[in-house]
């Protein structure tokens, strides 16, 4: 692996200014306002309190059960993810190269594509039983974050070190390396895709996991499907809708599904939300085992969308940034050869009164 030593040593120094003037700015924000990638920022305590992890990401995820309980945590720019259980069922598919942990509570759809550098991180906290906070943490070949585990009171310290050891990198240097993601392919004018055809295949959906595949072999974009489908399959709502659908699910004990991804790594909790917070920009589910946090703020649009499936109608509240990314997917709970659930349906129904 390539250092630049001076160029991180330097970076190391204005790091640790920053922290000294914003000590209470989370290191994600950090790195925006510095110009740099979160992982750049990590790598400058290597050989201190972070350590480098060598490749083989599925094999660590797949030893990741003997940590025991840990916090895992997905995010993107406007939402944070963090769902406390252990990592059962771990799998892969070297095809696709992508990953599934299939639990109640640990519930990951992973796109190994975008795992590209990880680290074991020790920060001081003083929730940790020994006044350490332990994680490991995975990001893109940018140095976007793509996923982190945070170890718990409860978790194995002993299996933790164990995995580092195991796991750990020849090159500790503080020096890392980062490349732009490959950009989207431009989104294909509306006048150039079969809207008709598009439609139609919508209305035959049996599964709702044949949507994505359905966009890409029409070339639509997510934005432009929100479009061609109003007022058949979907409709725009207020972005306020967040609120309303949370405290509609929490009053009225309805389970949900919440979905939030970055590039490599979708994480959803299902069940119920009961603590709910404002702490603007923020809208919080604060419950024992999950917590969403969502910055308000940066809600461009808001679509409640239907899809047939074999089972009827599946009905989900879609939020999307103002470049079209998703921000949050939240559903009523089911599972396959379960219909949606009558009272999350209604609560959705009821949001037509707000869009008036």
């Amino acid at each position: 692996m390539p250092t630049q030593t001076l160029d991180a040593t330097d970076l190391k120094t204005r790091w640790q200014a920053f922290q000294d003037e914003h000590p209470t700015v989370r290191i994600r924000t950090a790195a925006g306002r510095m110009g740099v990638s979160e992982a750049e920022l990590v790598a400058t305590g290597c050989g201190e309190h972070v350590t480098r992890l060598d490749g083989g990401w599925s094999a660590l995820l797949s030893e990741l059960e003997t940590l025991g309980p840990v916090m895992a945590l997905t995010r993107n720019d406007a939402a944070v993810h963090e769902k406390t259980g252990v990592y059962h069922n771990v799998s892969f598919t070297e095809a696709h190269n992508m990953g599934l942990v299939l639990d109640d509570d640990i519930d990951l759809r992973l796109f190994m594509d975008h795992w590209h550098v990880g680290f074991a991180v020790e920060t001081p906290w003083s929730g940790g039983r020994d006044g350490v906070r332990r994680s490991l943490q995975f990001f893109d070949q940018d140095g976007t974050a793509v996923h982190k585990v945070f170890l718990t009171r409860k978790s194995a310290i002993d299996a933790y070190d164990a995995l580092v050891d195991k796991y750990r990198h020849d090159d500790q240097s503080i020096a890392q390396p980062v490349e732009p993601v490959e950009e989207d392919a431009d989104e294909t004018p509306d006048a150039e895709i079969d809207v008709d055809g598009f439609l139609q295949e919508w209305a035959d959906l049996k599964d709702t996991h044949d949507f994505f595949p359905l966009l890409r072999d029409y070339g639509v974009s997510r934005t432009q499907a929100l479009r061609f489908g109003e007022g058949r399959f979907t409709r725009r709502v207020p972005a306020e809708s967040l609120r309303r659908t949370l405290q509609a699910a929490a009053e009225q004990e309805t389970p949900i599904m919440v979905f939030v991804g970055s590039p490599g790594c979708i994480q959803i909790h299902t069940g119920p939300v009961k603590k709910l917070k404002a702490t603007p920009p923020w809208y919080n589910v604060l419950d024992p085992g999950f917590q969403l946090h969502l910055n308000e703020e940066m809600i461009d649009q808001a679509w409640v969308v239907e899809k047939p499936t074999k089972d009827g109608i599946v009905t989900s509240l879609e939020l999307l940034d103002a470049e079209g990314g998703i921000i949050v997917r939240l559903f009523g709970k089911r599972k396959p050869g379960i219909p949606e659930l009558d009272g999350w349906r209604a609560i959705l129904q009821d949001l037509d009164a707000v869009a008036a």
